[in-house]
């Protein structure tokens, strides 16, 4: 039997998950189609960098990483993303002063 490539040690599962439901977030990466994106060719860019969403649903894979659910409405696209590819929204301004 194939042994299954992880590309990280770490169980992001021991841990509480880094985004919660409704938090508004930011691609860090192009995420295009691996072909596992009804309705898309693979190779499609579903996500641009930049792009921003909301996590819609948490869910699991390889019993090792959470995989957010995040709806990117601009583009009309739900799509399942690593919290390693994503960062929190922040405004403009929003920190400075303080």
């Amino acid at each position: 039997m194939a042994k299954i490539s992880r590309d990280s040690e770490t169980i992001e599962l021991d841990d509480p998950p880094a985004y919660d439901y409704g938090d508004k977030v930011v691609s860090r990466f192009n995420i295009r189609n691996d072909g596992t994106y009804r309705g898309r060719d693979i190779g499609d860019v579903l996500v641009k960098k930049g792009d921003v969403g909301y996590v819609a649903s948490i869910g699991t894979f390889l019993q090792q990483y959470y995989i957010y659910g995040v709806d990117f409405y601009e583009r009309g696209n739900l799509v399942g993303m690593r919290s390693r590819e994503l960062i929190p929204f922040v405004c403009e301004g929003e920190n400075e002063g303080s």
